[in-house]
Formats: structure tokens, sequence, C-alpha cells
């Protein structure tokens, strides 16, 4: 199976979180402050709650990769929620995070997300075995799936793949019910691209080379001298009689 999918098990990433109850920008900013980040869960819930998360604890996250693409469990008020995030916001200065949001997740929710594509089999493809090169046209590709089937990522196997040969999204193997966004044309994933090998002269055709040159050199400047020792001695004999005395 050349998929791998995001489980609601055991393995599920959690992530704590508080109720906010700031009313004011002030009470944004002190929160802030006090190393918690702002957010918002929106969703399949009577109404929006406001949100406020540990700074380190999100970052720990966000370094973790693909963020944008994995299901969190958080509690909230005595409840569990399988969430997705949504939008997520950086202060320009530091890179910092300030606000995110969430979405709910339920078995019927279809979202859309950019998952990541990941290479196998570099090492025993053909194509780059005969100096052949990997050109990585999408890193990730947006789809559409059921919340309970997001893939982790797209797995592109290159153990049979040849030079000038392409991989297109009809060749990655998609959970059910999994589809790309764009779907009026099979658009490429990646290349084995033929090498470019720029051929240098060999060293001994390039000594002949210099050498010929340096002598085609040496015979121009040998004819011009006799050439000028001529001109000197024709001048010579048409000067006047009385000047050669």
């Amino acid at each position: 199976m050349l998929y791998n999918l995001l489980s609601y098990g055991k393995n599920l990433n959690t992530l704590e979180v508080n109720l906010r109850e700031t009313k004011t920008k002030a009470d944004v900013k002190k929160l802030r402050l006090d190393g918690f980040v702002p957010g918002v869960l929106y969703g399949d819930i009577d109404q929006n709650l406001n949100l406020s998360i540990k700074k380190n604890s999100l970052e720990k996250f966000l370094k973790s990769g693909n963020f944008m693409s994995k299901v969190i469990e958080i509690k909230v008020g005595g409840k569990d929620y399988k969430v997705l995030p949504r939008a997520i916001e950086f202060n320009k200065l530091n890179n910092q995070p300030i606000h995110i949001d969430f979405q709910t997740l339920s078995a019927g929710t279809k979202v859309i997300v950019w998952i990541p594509v990941k290479f196998i089999n570099e090492n025993i493809c053909p194509g780059l075995k005969m100096g052949g090169v990997l050109n990585i046209v999408r890193r990730k590709v947006e789809l559409s799936c059921p919340a309970d089937q997001i893939p982790s990522e797209l797995i592109v196997d290159l153990a049979e793949k040849q030079i000038n040969e392409s991989i297109h999204i009809s060749a990655v193997k998609l959970p059910e019910n999994v589809k790309p966004t764009i779907l009026d044309r099979d658009f490429t994933i990646a290349t084995v691209a033929a090498p470019t090998v720029v051929k240098e002269p060999e060293p001994a055709a390039a000594e002949a080379v210099a050498e010929g040159t340096e002598g085609a050199e040496g015979a121009v400047a040998s004819a011009d001298g006799a050439a000028d020792k001529k001109d000197a001695k024709t001048q010579e004999d048409k000067a006047p009689a009385d000047k050669k005395k």
C-alpha cells in the first residue's frame, strides 16, 4: 500500500488548551506576554470557542513538521475534540506564533489539506543510477478527503523509473474517497531528467591547439620583421647620393 493514514487511534497528537476569557486588545497582549497564544475553535459546535495555548507546546508541534495536516486532539470545557489546524498567524518581526484557528472534525467532515510527497528507492532507481537527476515539481499535493482518511504522506516509488520518465498524480495510490483538488489534468509530481554534461576538450588536443596557435603567431611575427627590413632597405636605396656619402 503506497500511502499512510493519519489515525484517530492511540498515536493521535494531543495539545493542551484552555478556554480564553479575554475581552480587550490589552487582555490579548497580556496573554501573549504570559507565554500563551490566543486561538479559536470553530466547526461542528454550537458556538465558536476562544482558546489559549501554551506557546512552547504549540512550537513543539510546529517544529515536528506538516503541522497544518495533522489531526490533533484537544480537551476544552470537559469535552474532547478532534481538530485540524486551519490557519496560523506569525509575528512579522520574530516569526513567533501569535494566533491560531482550529476546525472540529467528525466522521462526515471533508477537508482540504496539503500532504507532503515522499520519494523512496532512489538508491536503486535505474534512471538515477545512469546519471539522471530527480526533478521534483511538487513537494506537496492538495487533497480533498474525509477527516478520518487524511494521508500523512504520499509515497512515490522510484524503483523502476527511467531517464526522461515523468511521475504523475495518477501513479500515486490514494485512499478511498481521497482526491486531488486538481481534477482537470494528470499533473506532474516529478521527473527523472537526463543529465546535463558539458564535454571538455581532451588534454592532448588542447595542447596541440595551443602549440599551433603559438607557432602561427611566431610565423606572423617573423614575416612582419622581414617585411620591415625590406622596406628599410628600399628607402635606403632611394635616398639621394649626397646623403649616402
